[in-house]
């Protein structure tokens, strides 16, 4: 009978050779999964608040664009950039630009606030790159300020035309963005005040400070002419409030003259009235005396006096011819007879 021991030997041989096929396999299964895996991870990647991520493969712009959050790409062959579309200040700094006189000034810093739009970083970016903002607003700033300086003197650069420069420029920009790269928009523009030649300086230095001290005396005149002014008016109001109190006090005495005027007129008045009456009264009283008197005075009540008279009177009269006065008593009381005694 034979020994099994040949066959046990050859199938061990075979089943090692199959356990280190299976674990060559095992290990680059592995090995690939974690590569996967970790090339899974390479490409999660975070895009800030306020950016657009732009993707490159090979070199080629791809049309996808991603907005803020965590976001995955395949990695090693696709890149990715960020696009800022919040609002953003550049500064353009040392600008030299010479005026249309020759002299040579420069701009030590212009600042430009802009904003790209997010639904227009595709197209900025594919025509401009992510340095965009290089063409349109570093180069484009030297471009515009050489322009305006080229046409302007140097008094108007420093001084006449140098409040509307932000304006100028931020028109000027606008306007060819608007025509190439619509996406963006300039905000505001600010200006420093350019550096001129030391001489020049000086100069202008010595123009102010001449224009600041005639200010100064104008707004002295001003002044000076203010206060008069107010003195002036305020001698007025007294004067006013002077003629006013005058006027009441005036007013107010012809008021008591003519309330004395009245007061004596009703009094004169009065005394009139009162001496009318009193003549009335005393003219109805001798008139009523006087009809009582002719009503008691008749010719027998006078005849009767006149006899009384006579017998009164002690006198004796003798002769031949006596008056007819003390024969007839009718005499008595006659018109125009007048009685004789001696």
């Amino acid at each position: 009978m034979r020994s099994p021991r040949p066959r046990t030997l050859v199938a061990c041989r075979a089943e090692r050779a199959l356990a280190k096929l299976m674990a060559t396999v095992a290990t680059i299964g592995f090995g690939a999964a974690a590569f996967g895996l970790f090339s899974s991870v390479l490409g999660v990647h975070r895009v800030p608040e306020g950016h657009v991520a732009v993707y490159y493969r090979g070199g080629a712009l791809l049309k996808t664009t991603s907005g803020a959050g965590f976001r995955t790409m395949a990695p090693y062959i696709t890149s990715v950039k960020f696009v800022q579309t919040t609002v953003q200040t550049d500064k353009v700094t040392d600008i030299p630009c010479g005026t249309s006189s020759g002299t040579v000034i420069s701009f030590e810093r212009i600042e430009v606030v802009n904003q790209l739009r997010a639904e227009a970083v595709y197209d900025t970016v594919r025509n401009y790159t992510v340095d965009y903002d290089k063409t349109w607003i570093y180069d484009k700033i030297h471009h515009e300020i050489n322009q305006i300086c080229s046409r302007s003197s140097l008094e108007e650069m420093y001084i006449t035309k140098f409040d509307t420069l932000d304006e100028t420029l931020r028109d000027a920009l606008q306007a060819d963005i608007n025509q190439h790269a619509p996406g963006i928009n300039i905000l505001a523009i600010r200006v420093t005040k350019p550096r001129i030649p030391a001489s020049i300086a000086r100069h202008y230095e010595e123009i102010e400070s001449e224009r600041t001290k005639l200010k100064v005396a104008e707004q002295t005149q001003h002044l000076v002419e203010k206060q008069a002014n107010t003195e002036r008016t305020r001698a007025l109001i007294e004067a006013d409030k002077l003629a006013a109190v005058e006027a009441v006090q005036l007013e107010r005495k012809l008021k008591l003259k003519e309330n004395e005027q009245k007061v004596a007129l009703i009094d004169a008045e009065m005394h009139l009235a009162k001496a009318k009456a009193e003549a009335d009264a005393e003219f109805y009283r001798a008139e009523k005396l006087a009809e009582a008197n002719s009503k008691m005075y008749t010719p027998q009540y006078l005849q009767l006096e006149a006899v009384r008279a006579l017998a009164n009177n002690t006198k004796v009269f003798w002769g031949e011819k006596l008056p007819s006065l003390y024969l007839d008593g009718a005499t008595l009381v006659g018109g125009g007879t007048t009685v004789a005694g001696t």
